[in-house]
């Protein structure tokens, strides 16, 4: 009873090995292959700025490149095209995406809608893919935080011209005050020697 068992143990690892072998022959023979780099994952921008979603991809045979934009309004395809034949940009893109060879695209006039995750798929000609995200946060320009601080900048510009006209009067009259100090000396020196001279 032992003895049939440990055969077929001993066949199955055999089978094991020799399908491993075959599958790891099988890959190094298929041909293509494709690699993706994504320099930049996350990207901060304010709104009505134009943004670069850069990325780059290998690969031996021709690839077609496809971005996609995930956010809480829903999900949008933004373009694909295969490198060197056909661009194909979605309508509510047309006039806001530039494709690059690399498989980047540049995104121009961010709005909050734009906020999200861009998601890349770039698939080679013999099926194999590779994938890249890069989240996008838009921030908008508060307008009443400029408003305060130019308020602040005026109040503060009042402020030093007040206290330049004071330091400027403070100066007037303590030259007055001096010159006033200057006359009355000026004046008792001369009684003195008036005097002086009466007495001899």
């Amino acid at each position: 009873l032992m003895r049939p068992l440990q055969g077929c143990r001993g066949r199955g690892v055999v089978v094991g090995t020799v399908t491993l072998c075959l599958a790891a022959g099988w890959a190094l023979q298929t041909p293509g292959g494709v690699s993706l780099v994504v320099p930049q994952p996350s990207i901060n921008a304010t709104v009505a700025q134009n943004i670069l979603l850069s990325v780059e991809y290998s690969c031996r045979g021709a690839a077609t490149i496809e971005w996609k934009h995930v956010s809480s309004w829903g999900t949008a395809k933004i373009v694909e095209w295969k490198s060197g034949n056909y661009v194909n940009i979605s309508t509510a893109y047309k006039d806001r995406v530039t494709t690059f060879e690399n498989g980047s695209i540049q995104l121009l006039n961010v709005g909050m809608r734009d906020a999200g995750y861009y998601f890349i798929t770039v698939t080679e000609e013999h099926g194999t893919n590779a994938y890249g995200t890069i989240i996008v946060n838009v921030y908008e320009i508060i307008y009443e935080d400029l408003h305060f601080v130019a308020v602040l900048f005026a109040f503060l510009a009042a402020v030093s011209a007040i206290l330049v006209c004071f330091m400027w009067l403070c100066n007037k009259s303590l030259h007055l005050f001096q010159k006033k100090m200057t006359h009355k000396l000026t004046a008792s020196t001369t009684e003195e020697i008036e005097l002086e001279t009466i007495e001899c």
